[in-house]
C-alpha cells in the first residue's frame, strides 16, 4: 500500500485532498501525447516546477507564459486542488494559488535598519577612549 493511500486511511489527510480527482484531464492528456506541441513542464527540468526556491517557482511561471495548454492546465489543477507546484502559471499551496512563494526560514521579527558606514568607526573610537581612560 502506498504511503498516500495509508496516510489518507487513517485521515491524516485532509478530506479534500484524500478525494480522487474529478476531472480535468481530457485537454492535458490530449496535449501531453501530442507530440508536435512544445511544452516547457516537459521539455525542460521537470523539478523546477516543485522547487523550493521561490526564485526558481517565479522561472517557472515565467515559462508557463506561452504555454499552449496554459489555461487547461490552471483549470485542471483547481478542480484537482493541487497540492504545490506550478500550474498554469501561478503556484500552489496547499490547494489554493499563492502570489509568491516565501522562502524557508522564520521571518525576521524586526527589520534590519540600515547603518551608516562611520558607526563602526565611532564604535572603536569610544571603545578606544573607554580603555584608554581606564
Amino acid at each position: 500500500m502506498s504511503s498516500a493511500i495509508a496516510f489518507a486511511s487513517e485521515g491524516a489527510l485532509p478530506a479534500e485532498f484524500a478525494a480522487p480527482p474529478t476531472g480535468g484531464f481530457g485537454d492535458l492528456l490530449d496535449a501531453v501525447v501530442s507530440p508536435g506541441l512544445d511544452l516547457p513542464c516537459r521539455s525542460g527540468d521537470a523539478d523546477l516546477w516543485f522547487a523550493e526556491a521561490p526564485a526558481d517557482l517565479e522561472r517557472a511561471k515565467r515559462l508557463c507564459a506561452d504555454c499552449p495548454i496554459r489555461e487547461s492546465c490552471l483549470a485542471g489543477a483547481l478542480d484537482r486542488r493541487e497540492p504545490w507546484g506550478v500550474w498554469g502559471g501561478e503556484i500552489f499551496e496547499r490547494g489554493v494559488i499563492v502570489a509568491r512563494k516565501r522562502p524557508r526560514g522564520r521571518p525576521r521579527k524586526h527589520p534590519v535598519a540600515e547603518r551608516p558606514a562611520e558607526q563602526p568607526l565611532e564604535r572603536a573610537n569610544s571603545s578606544e577612549r573607554r580603555s584608554a581612560a581606564a
